[in-house]
């Protein structure tokens, strides 16, 4: 039981842990969100956007892959990069069920 325990509070505190350490970071894309892309001209060519999809992938894989994620994608939206429907891909679960 105390196994059990000791697991559980060891899950929480990783979570909140990875919640503590990505907060600054979506603080200032909601930043960015509301007090200066409604100034300048929609030129995102993607689905969410790329600071929405970077607040997305810090939120599902945390710190260190999220931010690769997101900007990855920044740096691919742009005429020669990609554009169209692109979701923050799923958290791959690595061991055995």
């Amino acid at each position: 039981m105390k196994l059990l325990s000791f697991i559980i509070f060891f899950n929480s505190t990783i979570v909140n842990l990875k919640k503590l350490l990505t907060a600054p970071f979506i603080l200032l894309i909601r930043f960015y969100q509301g007090g200066i892309s409604p100034f300048l001209p929609s030129s995102c060519r993607y689905q969410p956007t790329c600071s929405q999809y970077t607040i997305e992938a810090l939120q599902k894989h945390g710190l260190f892959k999220g931010g690769y994620l997101g900007i990855r994608r920044i740096l691919s939206c742009n005429p020669w990069g990609g554009k169209g429907y692109d979701p923050v891909p799923e958290k791959v679960c690595k061991h055995k069920h």
